[in-house]
């Protein structure tokens, strides 16, 4: 695990990969808790009958389930340390430019892009390329927006 400990370190790693997390693999029990939770029962993540008549031969994860794996890969993958404190301000340019099977793996490529001074601290971009094993493209492409404040 990378740890950037205070400002000028996170600042020189601006344009620079942050890490790689490990596979994880993506369950139908997992899909099928997100589902519940956000009542997003479309039949392609759930109905694993009718899911194998689609050109992906079974159910897929929701775009916004693997979204939400960043928090996870990104404490698994690197840290931001000799700060007060950060906070989630938001996301640009999400796109989900391949399926997500269920069944398969995911990773998290993330790539600091961007470090903006702001009052009371900074606001962090980072690249995040969520990787299937063995696609061709990846299921999910983001840009993270963070804010961290000095003690």
């Amino acid at each position: 695990m990378l740890t950037l400990t205070g400002l000028d370190v996170i600042k020189s790693h601006v344009g620079k990969e942050l890490g790689v997390s490990d596979w994880l693999e993506v369950t139908q029990d997992k899909i099928d808790r997100f589902a519940e939770v956000t009542a997003d029962d479309q039949w392609i993540h759930i109905d694993t009958e009718r899911a194998k008549q689609t050109p992906f031969g079974g159910t897929i994860a929701h775009g916004y389930y693997v979204l939400s794996l960043a928090p996870r890969f990104s404490y698994d993958t690197f840290s931001f340390e000799g700060l007060g404190f950060g906070l989630n301000y938001g996301l640009n340019r999400v796109r989900f430019p391949a399926p997500m099977p269920v069944g398969g793996k995911v990773r998290m490529r993330s790539k600091l892009l961007a470090v903006e001074e702001i009052s009371g601290g900074a606001q962090i971009t980072t690249e995040l390329v969520f990787e299937r094993e063995g696609g061709d493209k990846p299921v999910c492409v983001a840009e993270s927006l963070a804010r961290v404040y000095m003690s």
